[in-house]
């Protein structure tokens, strides 16, 4: 199961909404555990995710210029 950035990030909110409304300390304290738990998951989904944007470009600037090589040859040499 993936979980969603938005997902994450608004069960955090729910945690800490509860842990607002918490009239015991010890219900309090769990929403709280729970709404760092969920921000750390929406962090690393938002690290992932950029790393993963990353890449990508990465990928697609080497495939360009690949291309563009390929176009100097052939400009160059004729087609081989």
């Amino acid at each position: 199961m993936t979980l969603t950035i938005e997902f994450c990030e608004a069960r955090a909110k729910e945690a800490a909404d509860e842990a607002d409304n918490a009239g015991l300390d010890n219900v309090r304290e769990r929403a709280l555990r729970s709404q760092a738990a969920w921000q750390a998951m929406a962090d690393r989904a938002i690290g992932i995710a950029k790393t993963r944007a990353l890449k990508l470009l990465e990928t697609q600037q080497e495939q360009d210029r690949e291309s563009a090589e390929s176009a100097r040859m052939e400009t160059d040499f004729g087609p081989e």
